[in-house]
């Protein structure tokens, strides 16, 4: 009797398939930077939320930019804060229901009604960081970075000892806080200025540009100075107990990169819990550890710097908090192209 209770329930089982009841996969589609998440995550994800979870990485804001342009189809974005501003303003984002985001209440409010969506209908904050000078504590004097700050990289003590970001923003970002500019600014002559800082630096103290090469460069010690992203920076620190992280008195960008979903979305409501997925404290604990960026929980960013943690004496970890020279990038479309034409020109010294 029990043999043929067992196989009638199977037969149920399979009826139930064959009629469509079962719960079918749903797929999700994911644009983030490269190095950027605890990919356990993504399975976990997959499998509470019966999901297949495809993942792209791009290298740059303008290099995800363009694939949309392309007519590539995602439903969750983590672009930085100017891009966000500029595909809100070109209506290429939906707003969130943040009824479907419920940990989005224990981010951090310092990350709420910012520039790129200063009503908080668009963005889910995912990291926070700045940018900020490593050193090497053996060859660089503390007092040359308290006195110069930015200006360090014309300093020619230090010449042929720097890695400077290949950034046409970043660069511009240092040179104008060098000068005591706005890094926002969109002054011509503020713009000259930073652009003759720019090639000048260039011609005299023969910087090695470059973009993740100064995390392993700077964790080896090949060089003194280096401009670097606050969570490289917290990799290089742990790596190297020679190098330290300074954040110059003439301010610098203090920037958060958000998950956003795209109008063309094709699953917008999975794109909705994985949003919620990630900021939950064990997610955003164990990509934070993982990468090194600044989780927009503080809880979780009070758990990873409190005694004997991970980032318990990491300087970067944590950004400087209510600086007002510190500034967040705006997105302005004139702005971007006199900044690509003076990079070109720089880069061509």
């Amino acid at each position: 009797m029990k043999k043929i209770l067992v196989g009638l329930a199977a037969l149920i089982v399979l009826a139930g398939c064959a009629s469509g009841t079962s719960k079918e996969t749903q797929t999700l589609r994911v644009f983030n930077w490269g190095e950027y998440i605890d990919e356990t995550l993504i399975t976990e994800f997959e499998k509470e939320f019966n999901a297949k979870v495809i993942y792209d990485r791009f290298e740059s804001n303008e290099a995800m930019y363009t694939k949309l342009q392309d007519g590539s189809s995602y439903d969750i974005l983590i672009p930085s804060d100017y891009m966000t501003q500029r595909m809100r303003e070109e209506g290429l984002l939906q707003k969130v229901d943040y009824s479907k985001v419920p940990n989005y209440a224990n981010v951090n409010p310092s990350l709420k009604g910012r520039h790129m969506d200063p009503n908080d209908e668009y963005t889910v904050p995912y990291f926070m960081g700045s940018v900020g000078i490593v050193y090497n504590k053996n060859n660089v004097d503390q007092k040359d970075l308290d006195t110069l700050g930015w200006n360090i990289f014309m300093d020619q003590k230090y010449a042929g000892k720097t890695y400077f970001y290949d950034s046409e923003r970043d660069a511009f970002m240092v040179a104008l806080k060098a000068n005591g500019y706005s890094m926002n600014t969109t002054n011509p002559e503020e713009l000259e200025v930073a652009y003759n800082w720019l090639v000048e630096m260039r011609q005299t103290m023969s910087p090695i540009y470059v973009t993740d090469e100064v995390i392993d460069g700077m964790a080896t010690g090949v060089k003194d100075l280096a401009v670097v992203y606050s969570g490289d920076a917290s990799y290089i620190l742990s790596e190297n107990p020679d190098m330290a992280f300074y954040a110059p008195l003439q301010g610098t960008n203090v920037w958060s990169d958000t998950m956003v979903i795209p109008t063309n979305a094709q699953n917008p409501e999975l794109a909705h819990e994985w949003m919620n997925f990630m900021i939950s404290e064990d997610a955003s604990t164990r990509i934070s550890e993982e990468v090194g960026y600044t989780s927009p929980l503080p809880t979780v960013v009070e758990a990873l710097t409190a005694p004997g943690a991970k980032y318990a004496e990491v300087s970067s970890y944590v950004p400087r908090d209510g600086y007002e020279k510190d500034e967040e990038f705006f997105y302005d479309a004139n702005m971007k192209v006199i900044l690509s034409d003076y990079w070109q020109k720089i880069k061509a010294v």
